[in-house]
């Protein structure tokens, strides 16, 4: 669904699925940039011969919030931008769950479903969205997740409440 979409055709998404991101390489050199960006330098995460050795998971595994931090951008890549919007900001997730781990070289993908659109003052809609992020060729999701955002706006476009 990606292109452009007013205030008013979002607001009336809500309950549906809006976009299914692309798909996302997470490879070594990620999970090692993200080890070193969070000073989590676990051996299930960081040591390929010590995880293939030691764990059931054949090699390494991504970081639980690297995989979550990654909504950030499969949300450009599945998302309409929003034509009023001067801003958007992240408000925050309810319900995160990590339901399997994304090993080294697995291909994951968001499927956001707009739970809820809301105004909120004179220049913000808040945006609640239900979030799976799936592995390809995996039966189980990573995470799931509800997350909120608010896209900020120009007062004088808000849009008439119904």
């Amino acid at each position: 669904m990606p292109g452009e979409i007013s205030l008013v055709e979002i607001m009336k998404l809500a309950g549906t699925e809006i976009g299914v991101s692309d798909w996302i390489t997470v490879d070594q050199t990620m999970i090692d940039t993200f080890a070193d960006a969070t000073l989590d330098h676990q051996f299930i995460h960081v040591d390929p011969e010590r995880a293939k050795a030691e764990t059931p998971y054949g090699g390494t595994i991504a970081h639980g919030f690297l995989t979550l931090s990654l909504l950030s951008a499969m949300n450009y890549s599945a998302l309409p931008k929003i034509r009023e919007q001067t801003m958007g900001i992240n408000y925050g997730f309810e319900q995160i769950r990590f339901m399997s781990p994304v090993k080294c070289g697995a291909r994951v993908r968001g499927r956001f479903k707009l739970a809820e659109t809301r105004l909120r003052g004179a220049s913000m809609l808040m945006l609640t969205y239900d979030v799976t992020v799936e592995i390809e060729n995996e039966r189980k999701a990573a995470l799931t997740a509800t997350w909120t955002t608010i896209s900020q706006f120009d007062p004088k476009d808000r849009p008439e409440e119904s």
